[in-house]
């Protein structure tokens, strides 16, 4: 399909939910199972299972779409991606700590953006059997029912996970709220805002593109907001792929958290 060709989110996303469910089934295959693994750049641990799923999307979502531009955290950053309409954004396994050690808290993760946003997204998390589905103006699904992040601008009593030290220094500004254990997997993490089980999820610094498109769509079509700590959207694509501090929750409680993150005391 030509580049300039326009693109229907639905039918994006379906496409994408194909190639992901084989994607998880192909890491499944290889969970728990003796693979070999190494460390790169960043003290990031990666293994042969991350490279065959990073391989297997490629070949699946680009053999149609030859113009679309491709950034994945295992593959090297082509920067003919930066002149794409339309980009392919992927984390083979998100989480892989979680996955070398067993647990199962993983997923892959993928989306497609368009002009530097998401328009279709899946995040399939295997063991758990949850498979999330969103395409832009269509909603947000998690085995096939609809999502919607938790209403409300309050923050009493809400669930809400993040770095340790942030929250601490946070709880000294905000009514009282539960911290909810950190996942390995931050997708997962943004993806319980958009299913309402977690009603505040704060993304540390140097997150990265293919750690947030797939769960940022997923948050939106369920209501919610994924935004920078000034209220800003995240914009994809771009030449350096990483991200400071973000917030995702509901539409109604958005504004009340970054009112709050405004505050000096809540600096590093």
């Amino acid at each position: 399909m030509p580049a300039t060709e326009a693109v229907d989110p639905a039918d994006a996303a379906a496409e994408l939910a194909a190639c992901v469910r084989e994607a998880g089934t192909l890491a499944l295959s290889m969970f728990k199972s003796p693979i070999k693994t190494w460390t790169k750049a960043g003290s990031s641990p990666v293994s042969e299972a991350d490279i065959a799923v990073d391989r297997l999307l490629r070949e699946r979502l680009t053999r149609r779409h030859s113009g679309f531009g491709w950034l994945s955290e295992e593959g090297a950053d082509d920067e003919a991606r930066l002149a794409a309409r339309f980009v392919w954004i992927v984390d083979p396994i998100d989480g892989t700590r979680a996955y070398l050690a067993g647990l199962p808290d993983w997923a892959v993760s993928a989306a497609l953006v368009e002009t530097g946003r998401p328009i279709a997204a899946c995040l399939y998390a295997p063991v758990t059997e949850e498979f999330f589905v969103a395409s832009a103006h269509n909603g947000a699904t998690r085995n096939g029912a609809a999502m919607a992040a938790t209403p409300g601008a309050s923050l009493a009593d809400t669930r809400i996970a993040g770095p340790k030290g942030f929250l601490e220094r946070f709880a000294t500004l905000a009514p009282p709220f539960t911290v909810v254990p950190r996942m390995p997997s931050l997708a997962l993490r943004l993806a319980r805002v958009a299913q309402g089980v977690i009603d505040v999820a704060i993304a540390g610094v140097d997150s990265h593109d293919w750690d947030l498109a797939a769960a940022d769509l997923l948050v939106h079509e369920a209501g919610g907001l994924l935004t920078s700590s000034a209220g800003r959207a995240v914009i994809y694509n771009q030449p350096v792929p990483r991200h400071g501090m973000l917030v995702a929750t509901g539409r109604d409680r958005h504004a009340t958290i970054i009112e709050l993150l405004r505050d000096e005391r809540l600096a590093s």
